[in-house]
């Protein structure tokens, strides 16, 4: 290694500066989420929201928030949304980018040419509703899964990989007698784990937090995921007493609608950093060629 000038010192130490700045501007907001959601309203109040690190917890918020057990329901379903709809997103992006993917495919650029007129125009919302409702997944979690089947934007990111694969593997697996299927499973999808698990993180992102589609679709309790059951909690919470003394006793809807954000990021937060190293080389390696 060579010695480094001052010049050189300088500009790492600014390197440093701008990245420790950086990184204090993603940690910060979240701290103060989390310091808000568990501060008295007392102190709320008194400090003027300004929080960072609260003199005394409390666990009301969250306790509103749980109260009746009907968040473990909505996790449920959040869940069942995630999984399910991220595996089959998956499914059918990838069994519908392969053949896309391959320029001997008859009819090819008009299929190319209606996915992306997809992702310029659409039908609507009440276009949409009526869809669903005629085909009777109306307050069903199907009807949050389903519609979403496959984004034409990852679609068209998978396609992009898959045309980078070498063609002499699949000639040579053709040759030794494999089937598209045996290529797929055996071949395609080993290679392709790093856009794979990019695309599974944006579709299961997605699944998380999204609530407008349930607000669309879902009218009973029991069917409500997380997001929209929040959304509820926050519209029903109480306003902020002027009184101190009062206010000691109540709920801070600041509180739980920070409790309400901590609740909806940690799991996304937990999941990321095992699937962090696929997460860059999935994007660079799926771009999209101009």
């Amino acid at each position: 290694m060579r010695h480094m000038t001052t010049s050189d010192k300088i500009a790492q130490g600014v390197n440093y500066l701008l990245l420790s700045l950086l990184a204090a501007s993603c940690v910060l907001p979240f701290l103060y989420v989390i310091s808000v959601s568990l501060t008295p309203i007392s102190e709320f109040i008194k400090k003027d929201g300004l929080v960072i690190i609260p003199t005394h917890t409390t666990l009301t918020a969250y306790r509103e928030i749980m109260q009746g057990g009907r968040l473990l329901d909505a996790y449920q379903v959040t869940l069942f949304r995630v999984i399910v709809g991220t595996l089959l997103n998956l499914v059918f992006t990838v069994i519908t980018a392969l053949p896309l993917s391959r320029k001997a495919l008859p009819g090819r650029s008009p299929f190319l040419m209606f996915i992306v007129f997809t992702m310029l125009f659409n039908g609507g919302i009440i276009p949409s509703y009526l869809l669903v409702k005629n085909i009777g997944l109306l307050d069903s979690e199907w009807s949050l899964i389903i519609p979403g089947l496959i984004n034409a934007f990852y679609l068209m990111i998978v396609k992009s990989f898959f045309e980078q694969l070498p063609e002499a593997i699949d000639e040579a697996a053709r040759i030794d007698g494999a089937g598209e299927i045996s290529i797929l499973v055996r071949i395609v999808i080993p290679l392709s784990v790093p856009i794979i698990a990019t695309i599974g993180l944006f579709y299961a992102v997605w699944h998380w937090n999204s609530y407008f589609d349930a607000l669309l679709y879902i009218s009973s309790p029991e069917n409500q995921p997380v997001q929209l059951f929040l959304r509820q909690i926050l519209l029903a919470s109480v306003a902020i007493s002027g009184d101190a003394a009062e206010a000691a006793n109540s709920v801070n809807p600041i509180s739980v609608q920070m409790a309400s954000v901590a609740i909806t990021t940690l799991p996304i937060l937990v999941v990321y950093p095992f699937i962090q190293k696929h997460f860059t080389r999935g994007v660079l390696l799926g771009s999209v060629k101009g």
